[in-house]
């Protein structure tokens, strides 16, 4: 199992999850409060000049702005002295530049984008802070322990269970922490673990692992580890571990920080030599506030985010659009995420005596109750027996049919398949061959990530080799991993050359992966909820597609952002060279890069729409999918 990870449930659920909500909602209490003060600090000022008190207004701006900017400024010397330039920079030279000068209203102007550039960079990257919430309310916080003496049973924390101590696992309940078979055997759903859709069968003295979901009948177990150390628990550290260790991004506008800061001062100071008029250094400088680098990018991809959610994609923040735009490499899980997720007939086997309608129509009819059955019995995990009037039909496992028919032969099957066998008044019939089969949008939107400049895809999975290479080899997938636990994913995504490497599953063993993976893709419609609330992005819908679409939208969004970007700055440089030659006023300059302004935004809220070469798949695509790939 490789090293030990311990971990308390209490402890995250009391010191992570309440301080990143807390420390969350003071960044956002902070950001608004000071937009709104901004905003109120302007219209004072304005009513102060409207009412003839110039000098109230000159002292009321200029101390505000400058206020501002020192508190902007204490952040900018950290990242300074960390050795990073960043916009602020630029926002601060702008105000104490324009303060010096006189013009306080253009500093307003500077402030008030400044602030409210943070505060759409707030709202755009809002995360709801709940990503261990969901496997921490999932953990078994009860167990019913066997007294070894009295074999009474008691309900006991989780938490006390220790090696040895003999446990209850009562029907449709989860197993509390690994330990060993007592029971002859038991049949346990382990999907949300190894992501294996079919129940498993597991005999006495075989190893169970916690989280996976007991059958129909009560099971004894010897606990062979603390709750802390269990497999449950150990992907709950995981997922905590990954999110500490992911870094924080470096603002798009960030980037371009620096040349336009030196550009920008450049240009004024050259304005004020030549023509000796401090004037021109202001009027180039209201020009060149840093507005549409502050704004352009969070409007940019709060459209994105919104063009994504008509979509039925949940992207949780801009930095993910950004990251989504990188994105080269991808790693699928296979049940539930490249297959349906569920056994589907494939194929009915009928014994000469019978047609393959008949034997479906007794199994139908038996398991369903389709025809009017004078009795019906069921032996949990076992299969069905049924009175119809056609006669007595029996299905299910090929033991228990066997018990009505003497010895049936095994029907062939290949890797991933499950046969179900009928019989009616003790006569083998025929059986209904199963199969968890690969989604209808597979191929296509394997084909549309290629067209998107994804690289490699691979298909990491608990389940055996030979389901997983039957899988990959029908969606043309090379890189194949099977039979690999949560912390197997994490390691071979973390280790990946290309780095920018997102990952798509739906299962709570998917859960640390996607919180490590550079981007994570959860498929929420059917998925667990653990596996959403650890991803990035969460696609609502039960359409594969859908992934690809995301990767597409982050690409657009970045792109308009840098156009937006670019737009701003061209603008911004061509009037300020119009300025340093004095032909625009410092009261006028700053009427016109309003109007910059609007610029930058208009074009970035051209992030909502596709824009020539993305995808743009409507609703329902995986019919479209289908269609294209000729099947």
């Amino acid at each position: 199992m490789g090293h030990t990870v311990n971990v308390d449930a209490s402890s995250i659920r009391l010191e992570v999850e309440p301080a990143r909500g807390i420390r969350r909602l003071a960044e956002l209490v902070s950001s608004y409060s000071l937009v709104a003060t901004t905003l109120a600090v302007l219209a004072a000022v304005l009513l102060l000049q409207w009412t003839g008190q110039g000098q109230a207004a000159l002292w009321l701006g200029s101390a505000y702005a400058l206020a501002i900017a020192a508190y902007t400024a204490g952040g900018m010397v950290r990242d300074l002295l960390a050795g990073h330039w960043g916009v602020d920079v630029l926002a601060v030279t702008a105000v104490v530049s324009t303060v010096a000068v006189g013009e306080y209203l253009a500093a307003l102007v500077v402030v008030l984008m400044l602030t409210g550039g943070e505060a759409l960079e707030e709202y755009a990257g809002d995360r709801a802070g709940r990503e261990l919430r969901s496997l921490l309310e999932g953990t078994p916080q009860l167990a019913h322990r066997t007294h070894p003496v009295t074999g009474e049973v008691e309900d006991v924390p989780a938490a006390s269970i220790r090696p040895g101590d003999r446990l209850l696992v009562r029907p449709a309940e989860v197993l509390p922490v690994d330990g060993t078979l007592v029971s002859e055997q038991a049949t346990l759903d382990e999907s949300s673990l190894t992501g294996e859709s079919l129940p498993v069968t597991r005999h006495h003295g075989e190893s169970v692992i916690s989280g996976s979901l007991n059958g129909g009948s009560a099971i004894q177990m010897v606990a062979t580890l603390p709750a802390a150390e269990s497999q449950y628990q150990r992907i709950v550290a995981l997922v905590a571990e990954a999110q500490d260790r992911r870094a924080p991004l470096v603002r798009m506008a960030d980037r371009y920080a620096v040349p336009f800061t030196a550009v920008s001062l450049i240009i004024a100071a050259a304005a004020w030599a030549w023509s000796g008029d401090a004037g021109r250094f202001a009027a180039v400088l209201v020009l060149a506030t840093p507005c549409p680098l502050l704004i352009a990018p969070p409007v940019a991809f709060l459209a994105g985010m919104g063009r994504a959610s008509h979509s039925g994609i949940i992207i949780r923040g801009g930095d993910v659009l950004e990251r989504l735009a990188e994105v080269r490499a991808v790693a699928f899980d296979k049940t539930g995420t490249l297959t349906v997720g569920h056994p589907a007939l494939v194929e009915v086997r009928a014994e000469p005596s019978h047609t393959g309608e008949e034997v479906l129509r007794l199994a139908a009819s038996a398991e369903q109750l389709l025809e009017s059955s004078h009795e019906a019995q069921e032996r949990a995990t076992h299969g069905v027996t049924a009175r119809l009037p056609s006669g007595e039909v029996v299905i299910g496992k090929r033991s228990y049919v066997a018990e009505q028919t003497g010895p049936i032969e095994a029907v062939s099957l290949i890797s991933g398949e499950l046969a179900v066998y009928v019989a009616v008044d003790s006569t083998y019939v025929g059986a209904l061959v199963l199969r968890d089969q690969i989604r209808a949008d597979a191929a296509s939107t394997l084909r549309d990530l290629a067209d998107l400049g994804v690289q490699e895809t691979m298909l990491l999975t608990g389940d055996a080799q030979a389901t997983a290479d039957h899988v990959a080899a029908d969606l043309g997938i090379d890189d194949v991993r099977a039979e690999c636990l949560p912390e197997d994913k994490v390691q071979v995504v973390e280790r990946h050359p290309l780095r920018a490497v997102m990952m798509v599953g739906d299962g709570v063993n998917d859960a640390p992966v996607l919180a490590s993976a550079h981007v994570g893709v959860a498929m929420g419609a059917r998925g667990s909820t653990a596996a959403s609330e650890s991803a990035d992005v969460v696609v609502m819908t039960d359409d594969l597609s859908k992934v690809a679409l995301a990767v597409s939208i982050g690409q657009r969004t970045v792109s308009v952002s840098r156009q937006s970007i670019w737009l701003g700055i061209g603008l911004s440089v061509g009037l300020m060279l119009v300025a340093a030659f004095g032909f625009i006023p410092a009261i006028v300059g700053a009427l016109i890069q309003e109007l910059v302004d609007l610029a930058s935004i208009g074009n970035s809220l051209r992030a909502r729409t596709a824009g020539r070469g993305a995808l743009n798949r409507p609703h329902g695509s995986a019919e479209a999918g289908t269609k294209a790939s000729g099947r």
